[in-house]
């Protein structure tokens, strides 16, 4: 039943312009995957990205090298990683969207997932500062996709987790990274979790 609400979705709610590669647009912004020659501005949000959390208490969620080139080159490629950019097209956020299962949501301490139906997972969002609801733009982005969505975030990383908490999801536990760093886990599922 959810996969089939996902595709009905995805059929209603998403268009692509093939000259711009367009995959969502509203009002001001627009969503679309980002290109290799885009690297170097992806990088400068995610520089800005980090300061910020610095700034606000974070110091650990990302070090220096995080997110690296060759990841967001291997997420360019499978195009799994999107922009969000201004009505000039030029890209103020970014963050990628897996489809399918998150080897590191195998695992969940203190708590349990709602369920094992298909999911969306946002990873690696970032802004450049000048636009506002950054999450909310790619969370109803994936909506269109997804019924079911997971993301994490750092325990010190407080604007995110009440950014996760304003757009629906709810906290179900601890995850762990590949390098064994624990995250704080949230899920949402379309009619099950807060509106």
């Amino acid at each position: 039943m959810i996969y089939m609400l996902s595709c009905q979705k995805l059929w209603a709610g998403c268009f692509s312009d093939r000259r711009q590669s367009v995959l969502y647009r509203k009002e001001k912004f627009m969503i679309r995957h980002a290109r290799k020659n885009e690297l170097e501005r992806v990088l400068e949000i995610y520089d800005i990205g980090r300061q910020f959390m610095r700034d606000h208490g974070n110091p650990d969620q990302w070090n220096a090298s995080y997110p690296g080139r060759a990841t967001l080159e291997d997420d360019i490629e499978k195009e799994q990683l999107y922009v969000i950019c201004d009505e000039n097209d030029h890209p103020r956020a970014v963050f990628a969207f897996l489809h399918g299962e998150d080897p590191t949501y195998g695992y969940i301490e203190g708590g349990s997932w709602i369920t094992d139906a298909p999911y969306g997972t946002i990873h690696r969002i970032a802004s450049d500062g000048t636009t506002r609801g950054v999450l909310s733009r790619a969370v109803e982005y994936v909506k269109k996709q997804y019924d079911h969505i997971r993301i994490d975030t750092h325990e010190k990383n407080i604007p995110m987790q009440g950014a996760i908490l304003k757009n629906g999801f709810e906290y179900r536990g601890v995850i762990y990274l590949e390098d064994g760093d624990p995250r704080w886990a949230y899920e949402y599922l379309e009619g099950k979790t807060n509106k």
